[in-house]
This record gives C-alpha cells, structure tokens and sequence, in this order.
C-alpha cells in the first residue's frame, strides 16, 4: 500500500509531521551549506583500474588506456554494454586518459555476475534487494532468486554507506539534492528515480537513485545507479541513452504504484540488505 506523503524529502532534510490530537510536533534537520559541486577533482584521475574487487578474479582481464578518438562504443562495438557494467562506469567517464579493465575473452562477460544467483535470506520476499558494497554491484530477487543485477556507486569513504538490514520506505521519481549540484552550474543535482531505505538519527536520508557512474565509489552515502538520460539532458551525452538501470530498479520496486511525481510513502516496501565493504582506491 502507498500513499502520496503532501511534501517532499531532499536527500539531506529530513521534515516529519506528527499530529496528536489537537498538538502538532514537527522534528526538522536542516543543514545550511552553499551549494556544493559534484565534479572530481582535477589533481588526480581515477579510474576503474585503481579499484579491485572480490570478482576480478573470476575472469582474466587487463588495464587499458583509452587513447584520443577511442571510445567503448568504438572498441567494443556491441559488448561496451558488458565492458561499461564490469568496470562500475559511464560512457560520460570513459574518456581518452582513463585505464579500463579489459577482459582477453569479452564473450565470457555476457554471464559474468558478482552476486549470488540465489540469495536464501531473500526466499520469502517477493521482491528483495541485495546490495554487496565490496563489488559495488545491486541485485534484485524475487523468492530469493536473481531476477537482475545492476553496477553500483555507494559512498566514497569519506561519507560511507551504512550496511545492515532496511526496506524501500519512500520513493520519487524525480527527486533532488539539496546541498549538491551538476558541476559548473548551479542547477541541482539530480536524484531521478529515488527509493529511500533508510534515515539516521541526525536525520538525513539515503536513497538509491540515478547519477554518475565514474568506475569507483563516489557518492556522499546514497547508492547510485545508471541514468544516461539525465546525463544527456544535464551534460548533453551520451547522445543515445541505453543504460536505465535507476529507472528499471524503480519500476520494479514499486510495481503497478510507480506511477506519480510527487513523494510517495511505501508501508510495505522491498527489504534491502547492505553487506560488504567499499574497495579503496590504489
């Protein structure tokens, strides 16, 4: 059951409403903080190849350097769908500079997953959803078992992920930052199709939601997916989006009530384990 909840949640205030008679209660948190921009820093590049994890021993792989002209479109013609999600990256990061991983035999990558094909914590659920932050990477289960899986951006050390047992309590479709904006600009920076799971003490939200995929753990705590088409909208590339995967995991969390734009409260959302530990750069 879901209902629309009449004002809306940033991913850093955190405003509840609470009616006891005729008493109102409101609890606010706000951080007063000037807009801060999400681009990397300039100094040093990071890349997919300064990340390792549990999984990269599963296939025989070697570090690349994108030369001028190349793209993962160019050098892997069909398969940089499979290239892009085995190295946690976006076509917007993939540029002429950056070391990729390379698997010798990139038709092993069509089966190549991270995450258990059966997860028995999960058996009962109709919908589930595993989050292993040690290889970045997010299934989605139903009755236990892998219905798909999708690359990962979670907290980038400094502001970590929490782990632990939590369920989707509120979802928005086209949700945004409150402290954080697209580089450059002053605009907002954008968290389309948000599924909250949990909110600490102090007050401030963590969502799964679309953003930037750089190939290495980036974000200030949420868990971020693939959103190519607010990448094309905020950036102007790719010029072609294929990779929704903030959108896929959305509609399939909410079902038939995805529908909507504003804040909507989730009784009985899907349960969320986050296990695991963010890899460090080297």
């Amino acid at each position: 059951m879901v209902y629309q909840i009449p004002f809306e949640w940033c991913d850093e205030v955190v405003l509840l409403r609470l009616w006891i008679g005729r008493v109102a209660i409101i609890a606010m948190a706000v951080t007063v903080l000037p807009a801060i921009s999400q681009a990397e820093s300039p100094k040093k590049q990071r890349g997919p190849c300064t990340v390792q994890y549990p999984s990269d021993a599963s296939l025989e792989w070697d570090c690349r350097t994108l030369r001028s002209g190349e793209s993962l479109e160019t050098l892997f013609g069909e398969r940089w769908v499979d290239v892009a999600r085995f190295n946690r990256i976006d076509r917007r990061h993939a540029r002429p500079g950056l070391s990729i991983k390379v698997p010798r035999r990139l038709e092993e990558l069509a089966q190549f997953t991270p995450l258990p094909l059966v997860y028995p914590p999960g058996e009962l659920d109709e919908k589930f959803i595993l989050i292993d932050l040690s290889e970045q990477f997010l299934g989605a289960y139903e009755f236990g078992a892998l219905r798909f899986a999708t690359p990962i951006a979670s907290g980038n050390g400094l502001n970590e992920t929490p782990t632990g047992a939590f369920h989707v309590t509120a979802a928005h479709r086209q949700h945004q930052s409150c402290l954080y904006t697209i580089e450059g600009t002053d605009r907002p920076y954008p968290m389309n199709y948000a599924l909250r799971f949990h909110v600490n003490r102090e007050g401030v939200s963590y969502w799964l939601h679309g953003r930037d995929m750089p190939g290495y753990p980036a974000s200030h705590g949420c868990i971020g997916l693939y959103d190519e088409s607010m990448q094309k909208e905020q950036y102007g590339v790719p010029k072609d989006p294929e990779l929704f995967d903030a959108e896929k995991l959305y509609l399939w969390a909410l079902g038939d009530e995805s529908d909507g734009d504003g804040v909507i409260a989730l009784r009985h959302g899907p349960r969320l384990h986050i296990i695991g530990q963010a890899p460090t750069h080297h």
